[in-house]
């Protein structure tokens, strides 16, 4: 059994099949990469695995369990977790408070949620910061605290949908150090990202696909040398 997978995941809206027969497996402990050209439905095969979009057909198992027909607050409870690729924090409220709504997937005791929320924060080296406004941080703040708010939900699976886009180059590599820290505090991870540095850094194993169909899939170097994934971002010339 393998601790997350899609077998033939596919999802239309209406004549358009924005993924198309998807399937992938993700072992405990890894950092998986799924990558492909703006609008190939990477964002997609997310909204579908945390229930944001009723699935076409295939299926989604996490731990062996099928998802498909689970709301989103349930996929949460499960211990799926994500981040979104555009930021919305929760403007008028401090990080704290932010954090903490997030932290009430686990508890309905404001002092356990606050707990949770300070804890995952200094978790993120973002303690000294709780008392700000949302509505003030940089963009890599926000990207950071919306990494802690996923993690206040206590995942054992992480979905990160592009939490590297609009950051320095220093910011970016805080941002791999922090990843590989949620992983070897034993939280699984599903990465999104343009960034081929990033990826090809961080991950154990990638998922190529363009179209919302699979075009590659294995090491790093593997997919980064296939030519069906130069040809995808680079085009046949």
């Amino acid at each position: 059994m393998h601790f997350f997978e899609t077998r033939h995941l596919t999802k239309a809206f209406g004549g358009l099949v924005a993924v198309n027969d998807v399937t992938f497996q993700v072992e405990e402990g890894e950092i998986y990469g799924l990558i492909g050209p703006n609008g190939s439905g990477k964002t997609t095969v997310f909204n579908c695995i945390t229930g944001y979009y009723p699935i076409t057909s295939g299926a989604v198992l996490f731990k062996g369990k099928e998802l498909n027909s689970l709301q989103t607050w349930k996929i949460c409870k499960e211990g799926i977790g994500r981040t979104f690729q555009i930021v919305k924090p929760l403007r008028r409220m401090t990080v704290l408070e932010n954090v903490m709504t997030a932290a009430f997937c686990r508890t309905s005791n404001a002092h356990e949620a606050r707990d949770k929320a300070i804890e995952v924060l200094n978790f993120c080296e973002m303690g000294k910061k709780i008392d700000y406004p949302a509505k003030g941080l940089t963009i890599g703040d926000r990207k950071r605290m919306e990494i802690a708010r996923a993690l206040a939900t206590d995942p054992k699976l992480l979905l990160l949908d592009e939490t590297m886009a609009g950051l320095t180059p220093q910011e970016q590599s805080d941002g791999v150090e922090l990843i590989r820290k949620v992983r070897d505090s034993g939280t699984t991870i599903i990465i999104v990202e343009h960034i081929m540095q990033v990826i090809m850094n961080l991950c154990d194993r990638l998922l190529c696909i363009n179209y919302g169909t699979e075009i590659a899939k294995g090491t790093p170097a593997e997919v980064a040398n296939n030519q069906d994934v130069i040809e995808a971002y680079l085009g046949k010339e």
